[in-house]
């Protein structure tokens, strides 16, 4: 059932995606400004290296998915251990390399920021495998281990946060070194306790193949899970370019309407996570050729939903970050608009992605995105800050849309019923 699956995606992802960065925040505040700016462009930071590594998890979960129980698993872990190897290298080295200029783009004091930097980006590794070893046990429909894996690294910070921060006088640095050992005790305990599951046994499928031709098949899984995940990366990665350009934007209002903005989106993020985890409980669901439903109408049930919620403690919420809430809870209120498109998309974004039309949903974004950016400058310039949001639900609905668009066949072409092991869902039936 994709709400079942989907449970513990959201606990997963609140922890992993929002906890972690509050924790640190939190932790380094009695360091003063200079402290918090620099945490959170770390943290900033090494979300975007995240978007760049996301080809590979989503990549593995997708394949692991299809093949489970139907076709040798073994290429695809291996593939995505390699990836892993390639990219954490290809990422780390030269963020650790380049962390005082890259520091200074962010901040005039960057010397904090780049002693920050030196561990957070040198720990990429770490947090790249942790999330090779979800990907897998996702793509075999586990989403229970994943969920606990992010609960022991929040606890772990918690506890380690003090310790490195002020124990051993580390300061901005402690942070980071407390939140890379927390993962790297997480990844020793998901690698012991998850071994059978992603470490299928290393005969599956491998009899009689000679070292050419393993090799060959290697980089042709490898190419398989880039090319499945990176529609996923490019949305990621689109969006945190969006995201940056409207920061711009809204900052050119002042900062009143500025801090309004960030309060605003921090209170959003918490319901906004229930559509990705419907996404990754519709992508894995898919993957397995498993019934998922309607995403849409769940996705756009969850968008109500969450802005029936957010209007609620919009007021309350907001004042506990600032004496002036009225800024974010006008954002919040605006936000209705943006939040039911908004999560119709990512659901459904979740079987595109799994039955190989990955690049549709990229496509839809980014058409999204071309109305949203020049419509947000240019609403603004006549109605104020408010133009953005509108600009914003008007980009929302334009992806949905786009998404949801119909394919043309290719004139002539039929499609054969394909081995179920490397079937997807757009193969079956319109009925299922």
């Amino acid at each position: 059932m994709m709400i079942r699956l989907a449970i513990p995606v959201y606990v997963e992802l609140l922890t992993a995606v929002v906890a972690v960065g509050l924790i640190d925040l939190l932790w380094v505040s009695g360091l003063g400004e200079a402290a918090v700016a620099a945490v959170t462009v770390g943290t900033t930071v090494e979300y975007l290296a995240y978007g760049l590594f996301l080809a590979v998890p989503t990549g593995v979960t997708v394949l692991v998915g299809r093949r489970d129980g139907h076709a040798p698993v073994t290429p695809v872990v291996r593939a995505g251990w390699a990836l892993w190897a390639v990219l954490s290298v290809a990422i780390a080295v030269p963020g650790v390399l380049l962390r005082e200029p890259l520091a200074a783009l962010f901040t005039d004091d960057w010397r904090l920021t780049a002693g920050f930097f030196l561990v957070s980006l040198g720990g990429l590794p770490v947090y790249f495998a942790q999330t090779v070893v979800d990907g897998i046990l996702k793509g075999r429909g586990d989403t229970r281990r994943p969920m606990r894996h992010a609960i022991l690294c929040n606890v772990l910070v918690v506890a380690l946060d003090p310790l490195f921060i002020y124990g051993l006088d580390l300061g901005v640095q402690g942070a980071a070194l407390a939140t890379v050992a927390a993962r790297l005790l997480t990844l020793v305990v998901a690698l012991a306790t998850s071994r059978r599951l992603i470490r299928p046994p290393s005969t599956e499928g491998d009899a009689g193949v000679g070292a050419g031709a393993d090799a060959v098949g290697g980089a042709a899984v490898a190419w398989d899970v880039v090319r499945t995940g990176l529609p996923m990366s490019g949305d990621f990665l689109a969006r945190s370019a969006v995201g940056m350009a409207l920061v711009d934007l809204v900052a050119g209002f002042g900062t009143r309407e500025l801090a309004g903005y960030g309060i605003g989106q921090k209170v959003m993020l918490a319901g906004v996570m229930v559509f990705y985890a419907l996404r990754q409980a519709a992508m894995i669901r898919t993957a397995r050729s498993e019934p998922v439903g309607s995403p849409l109408l769940l996705g756009l049930g969850a968008g109500a939903a969450v802005a029936l919620a957010v209007n609620a403690v919009a007021a309350p919420v907001a004042a506990l970050f600032t004496a002036d809430p009225e800024p974010a809870v006008s954002f919040l209120r605006w936000m209705t608009l943006y939040l039911v498109p908004f999560g119709g998309l990512i659901a459904v974004g979740g079987v595109l992605q799994a039955s190989g039309r990955g690049g549709r949903l990229l496509a839809a974004t980014l058409a999204g995105f071309a109305v949203q950016v020049p419509l947000a400058y240019a609403l603004s310039a006549h109605a104020g800050v408010t133009g953005v949001w509108l600009a914003m639900a008007a980009g929302a609905a334009v992806s949905l849309a786009g998404a949801l668009a119909p394919r043309a066949a290719a004139p002539g072409s039929a499609r054969g019923r394909a081995p179920r092991s490397t079937r997807t869902a757009a193969d079956r039936p319109s009925g299922r």
